[in-house]
C-alpha cells in the first residue's frame, strides 16, 4: 500500500480533487459501503452464506454455469484484514480514476477488471499452470479491480510520488505499477508466496485496467444518455489536476491571510505563494 507524497496534498482537508486520499467520489463511496455491508452481513447475520454461494471457482462459476460469481466474488472478503487492505487501496486510488472516466464508465471499468481477474485465473488453470485442484479453488475479494485502478493511476499520473508503507521507501506510480506486476508474474510462474491463484487474478485485473486506459473508446457504450462525456488524455488530465491543486492551495492561503494576517503563514505556505508569483510573472 502507498500514500501520496506531494507537497500540495499534505494539508488535510485541502487536498485536490482527484488526488490519492482526497474526497471520495460517488462510485468509490458506494463500492466501499457495499463491500463493508456485505462483509458485516455475511459475518454477523448470514453465517457466511454469501461467501459459500457468491465466491468464484472455475468449476462452479464457468463449468457449472454460475456466471454471476464473476461479479459477486468481488464483494466478498476472507477476513477483516483482507477487506481493510482492499478498501484502503480503493479509497487512495479510486477517486483519481473515477474523475478521469466519469462515474458510469468507472463503475464498468472497475467491475470489468474484477471479471478479468477471475478469467485470467481460469485461463491459467485451463493451460495447466496450476494443479488440477485449481478449478475448485474459491476466489474472493476486490483486489483484481483495485489492481486495475492502480494501473489506471499509473497511466494518468505516472510521475506522482508515493510512499510505501512497507517497505517505507518512496517511488513513483509508474515504478509501483511495475513492481506489483512483477511480483504477480513471479508468483504465478513460481508459486512463491502460496497465493499464485490470487496473483493471477491481480495480473488479469491490472492488464485489463492498463488496456482500457490505453483504449478508452472500448467503454464508449457505457456513456448511456450522456454523449457529452469526454475522455481527457492522461497527460492533460494530470496537468489539469496539478493546476487545480495549486489553485485550491493558493485560495486556502489567501483566506488564511485575510483571516489571520500574513504573519500566520508557515514557511511552506510562503514558499507556495512565492512559486506561484514567480510563475505568473515569468515571461511567456
Amino acid at each position: 500500500m502507498a500514500t501520496a507524497d506531494r507537497d500540495y496534498w499534505r494539508n488535510d482537508g485541502n487536498r485536490a480533487p482527484g488526488s490519492p486520499g482526497g474526497r471520495l467520489t460517488p462510485v468509490v463511496r458506494w463500492l466501499i459501503g457495499l463491500n463493508v455491508a456485505v462483509f458485516l452481513a455475511d459475518l454477523l447475520v448470514l453465517d457466511h452464506l454469501l461467501a459459500r454461494h457468491g465466491s468464484f471457482s472455475v468449476r462452479d462459476g464457468l463449468l457449472g454455469g454460475r456466471i454471476w460469481e464473476l461479479l459477486t466474488f468481488q464483494f466478498i472478503h476472507a477476513g477483516l484484514g483482507h477487506l481493510a487492505f482492499n478498501m484502503v487501496g480503493l479509497w487512495i486510488f479510486g477517486p483519481v480514476v473515477e474523475r478521469w472516466w466519469g462515474s458510469r464508465r468507472f463503475a464498468v471499468f472497475y467491475l470489468a477488471c474484477g471479471v478479468a481477474g477471475a478469467l485470467c485465473f481460469s485461463v491459467l488453470c485451463a493451460v495447466g499452470l496450476f494443479s488440477g485442484s485449481g478449478i475448485d479453488t474459491h476466489d474472493v475479494g476486490a483486489s483484481a479491480g483495485i489492481y486495475g485502478v492502480l494501473l489506471g493511476v499509473a497511466v494518468i499520473a505516472p510521475e506522482t510520488r508515493v510512499m510505501l508503507i512497507f517497505p517505507p521507501i518512496e517511488t513513483s506510480m509508474r515504478q509501483l505499477a511495475m513492481l506489483v506486476m512483477g511480483i504477480a508474474v513471479i508468483a504465478v510462474l513460481t508459486g512463491l508466496g502460496g497465493n499464485a491463484g490470487g496473483e493471477a487474478g491481480h495480473l488479469g485485473g491490472a492488464l485489463l485496467g492498463w488496456m482500457l486506459m490505453r483504449h478508452p473508446h472500448w467503454l464508449n457504450w457505457a456513456i448511456g444518455r450522456d454523449p457529452e462525456v469526454e475522455i481527457i488524455p492522461p497527460k492533460v488530465f494530470s496537468r489539469r489536476r496539478s493546476d487545480a491543486a495549486v489553485r485550491e492551495e493558493v485560495d486556502r492561503i489567501l483566506d488564511k491571510i485575510s483571516e489571520h494576517g500574513m504573519h500566520s503563514l508557515t514557511r511552506a505556505e510562503k514558499r507556495t505563494l512565492e512559486r506561484v508569483s514567480q510563475t505568473r510573472n515569468s515571461p511567456p
